[in-house]
């Protein structure tokens, strides 16, 4: 038997592996927003469309990356800091909602472009939660190319607009910190990374939930989080990259030259449709600073549509109202992902 299709496809991956390294690690340096998602996703585009050769990438590892995404989202979760909004409750979740219906209702300027789908157009647009968008794209009938390009988009010029609108709008003054640091990897954190992941999957399939692996890894590491062993475990930094990178080869390795172009076109239209949820989350949370007496900068970033990560260090860093700001951007986060199922079924229903 002969050993080419062996070797070819060793100098596959090798090509494969180098490039998304390479991109991940240049992404990093520059500060890029999920440079290990986006290498991969940028790495498997530039593999597919200038080598001409292919990799079987297995549907098995595709599951496990979504069943990360899920354990990363619900190992955030802390019912402590959720329970300390106290009678601001309803005035969060009054304006996360909102938030949401707006942001979608937005996002259909991108059915303006042929091809686009009401799916697609909403999921793309949709503020927050954009690892969870790419991760549950495909499944519920959307574009995962178009939505992950466009979420990540947002989250670039959010996280470039931050800093403006910290020192110019609300005159707040910063330390030095640039991030959230890292988590350690420990055996708890591995062991609550496999075991959330495992009955994850199982517990999504068992349940029929859409999307099983995202939301069943979901409830499965919340869950697991209330046991004393994994009450202060974190998902380890290299669990998640592998998710991440895995998700992003998943969605570059299938772009095309014409996908490309027609993604491209996009562009002026996504950045529309980015200042206007990113406009609008701001003027929400001005509304939401009087209703809840917060401050306007808490607030403001409390409803920062993305950037999850550099939001918390910011507030951090301006000696901000942190439980408050990371408490409202969960709840956004959790919404986001539970209704993500409701609203492609109605929309596909809706369109079919």
């Amino acid at each position: 038997m002969s050993s080419r299709p062996s070797r070819e496809s060793v100098v596959s991956w090798t090509i494969l592996a180098a490039l998304v390294a390479g991109i991940s690690t240049v992404l990093g340096l520059l500060g890029f927003p999920s440079a290990v998602l986006f290498g991969g996703l940028a790495g498997g585009l530039a593999f597919s469309l200038s080598t001409g050769r292919t990799v079987d990438v297995p549907s098995w590892s595709f599951t496990i990356a979504q069943a990360i995404i899920g354990v990363t989202v619900g190992a955030a979760v802390d019912f402590q800091t959720l329970a300390d909004l106290g009678s601001d409750w309803p005035a969060v979740i009054v304006i996360s909602v909102v938030t949401l219906v707006l942001s979608v209702v937005a996002g259909q300027l991108l059915r303006l472009h042929r091809g686009v789908s009401p799916v697609t157009a909403s999921f793309a647009s949709v503020a927050g939660g954009a690892s969870g968008m790419t991760a549950v794209a495909h499944d519920l009938g959307a574009d995962d190319r178009v939505v992950t390009v466009i979420q990540y988009l947002r989250v670039l010029v959010v996280l470039l607009a931050m800093p403006a609108a910290v020192s110019v709008v609300f005159h707040a003054d910063t330390g030095t910190a640039a991030g959230v640091t890292a988590p350690a990897t420990s055996a708890a954190g591995v062991a609550y990374s496999v075991l959330a992941v495992a009955l994850g999957i199982g517990v999504g399939r068992a349940l029929h939930l859409p999307s099983p692996a995202v939301l069943g890894a979901l409830l499965a590491s919340i869950a697991l989080g209330a046991v004393p062993a994994f009450a202060d475990v974190d998902v380890p930094p290299w669990v998640q990259a592998a998710g991440f990178v895995l998700i992003g080869l998943q969605v570059g390795l299938r772009f095309t030259l014409d996908s490309l172009r027609a993604i491209g076109r996009m562009i002026p239209t996504a950045l529309l449709v980015i200042a206007i949820i990113i406009g609008a989350c701001a003027a929400f949370g001005v509304l939401l600073a009087r209703l809840t007496g917060v401050s306007e900068l808490d607030a403001y970033l409390a409803t920062t549509p993305g950037g999850l990560y550099a939001v918390l260090a910011t507030s951090a860093d301006t000696g901000g109202n942190v439980t408050f700001v990371t408490a409202v951007q969960i709840i956004r986060l959790l919404l986001v992902l539970l209704a993500a199922p409701l609203l492609g079924r109605w929309l596909t229903r809706r369109s079919g």
